[in-house]
């Protein structure tokens, strides 16, 4: 959640941020308008109460066996009384006043996205995007390559046809050695996080509608996700949603920072897809699987851990052996609670294209707020919200395309990468 005292306190500054994040600064105007409109019925309200419980006082004191004789007076006693119930029916009206304004600011506080920090790259969109350094060379190959919705079915590893017939479209099956490679990387992605000292969890892919506003998706990307309205229950649409809840409204001890959580889960999402752009394969889906690192931190540490975070997540891709490239997201394409973003790309060679397998945010303490998580430094001392991180480590089916279409050979099999062997029970796909 943004934090408003900012907004009263540097409204210029925020202003500022939406227009880097190509969005629209009189948004700040719209609170201010509403949180003044607030407060001035809240102090009026305040004051009224003071005056009921002052006049309700003098009229307990009139009933008194040995009050004066002009206290007793009936018609003095009548007049409060009438003055406490107009008393009573202003703070009525304003009861409802100042309950909308709390409506209507958190309304808008809540779709505020949160400040990117100030050396963030300025740019309109994601073709701003800037690239830090690139990891390996692209393979030669001395064939064509195929493109992984080619080779998937030909090795019947993929089976698209049946996916629609169960699903419809964006959806497909893997079977065989296909099923087998991605439990294997997604069990060797666990194990590899685990040995970076993180701590695994098993989640619920369903979770409350609170737990979604939490970690930020609600209510701005409520189109993209998918509702149980019977239950009013959410499908995850990444781990960080269910990870984010974890500690809500718990005050943690600041000695047991950072906390280092992973864990997979299925991600749900009601993917926008555009004629003619990533429908073929499955790069982009209604359904995919991912493992997910998430970090609370104290806030002095984020900027450190994010670098950590990222580095955790560099280590899948170079021991995969596959080319990779590290960017910073630019203003105009860092996510809603982001304050910095690494985005890492593996390289497809068949389709000749970057594929983004893992984003890295801090996210500060944006969902620390809504979901009130907070820490103690020593004891008595005042509470602080944590910071949270988040990051894929890695997201899948990307990453699968990587390592069917780099590790691919000319008779149409596929090398299992070593570090998978082991899992996988085989060498070769064929």
């Amino acid at each position: 959640m943004f934090d408003l005292r900012l907004i009263r306190e540097q409204p210029d500054r925020v202003r500022e941020m939406l227009r880097k994040r190509g969005d629209d600064p009189t948004r700040v105007d719209a609170i201010l308008a509403v949180d003044e409109e607030r407060r001035t019925s809240l102090a009026e309200l305040e004051g009224l109460r003071a005056q009921r419980n002052t006049a309700s006082k003098e009229i307990g004191r009139t009933l008194a066996p040995h009050a004066s004789a002009g206290v007793k007076d009936e018609a003095e006693r009548e007049a409060r009384k009438a003055q406490v119930r107009e008393i009573n029916t202003r703070i009525d009206v304003l009861d409802k006043i100042v309950n909308a304004a709390d409506t209507r600011l958190n309304d808008l506080v809540a779709v505020m996205p949160n400040i990117p920090d100030d050396d963030v790259p300025f740019g309109i969109d994601d073709s701003e995007n800037v690239v830090l350094r690139t990891i390996g060379e692209p393979r030669q190959f001395d064939f064509e390559p195929v493109p992984h919705w080619d080779l998937g079915p030909a090795l019947g590893i993929i089976d698209f046809e049946r996916g629609i017939k169960l699903a419809g479209s964006r959806f497909y099956v893997l079977t065989g050695a296909g099923a087998r490679l991605q439990r294997a990387v997604i069990q060797w992605m666990l194990d590899t996080h685990l040995a970076q000292g993180y701590r695994e969890y098993y989640l619920p892919f369903m979770v409350k509608e609170q737990v979604v506003f939490a970690a930020g998706q609600l209510p701005k990307f409520r189109d993209n996700l998918y509702h149980d309205i019977e239950r009013d229950a959410w499908m995850v649409p990444t781990a960080e949603v269910p990870l984010t809840s974890l500690h809500a409204d718990e005050i943690l001890d600041a000695k047991k920072l950072p906390l280092n959580y992973v864990a997979y889960t299925p991600c749900f999402r009601k993917e926008p897809m555009s004629a003619g752009k990533d429908v073929r394969g499955i790069k982009r889906g209604f359904q995919f699987d991912k493992v997910e690192m998430y970090k609370f931190c104290l806030p002095e540490d984020s900027q450190a851990e994010l670098e950590t975070l990222r580095e955790n997540a560099e280590e899948i891709c170079k021991l995969l052996e596959i080319p990779y490239r590290v960017k910073i997201l630019c203003t105009g394409d860092i996510g809603f609670g982001a304050r910095k973003t690494y985005d890492l790309e593996m390289w497809a060679p068949a389709q000749k294209e970057w594929l983004e397998v893992s984003s890295c945010s801090n996210v500060g303490d944006f969902q620390a707020r809504r979901a009130n998580v907070r820490f103690r430094r020593e004891a008595g001392a005042k509470t602080e919200f944590v910071h949270t991180l988040n990051g894929s480590g890695l997201a899948l089916p990307r990453t699968m395309i990587a390592i069917m279409e780099n590790y691919q050979q000319k008779d149409g099999s596929i090398v299992v990468p070593d570090v998978l062997q082991p899992y996988v029970k085989m060498d070769v796909i064929k």
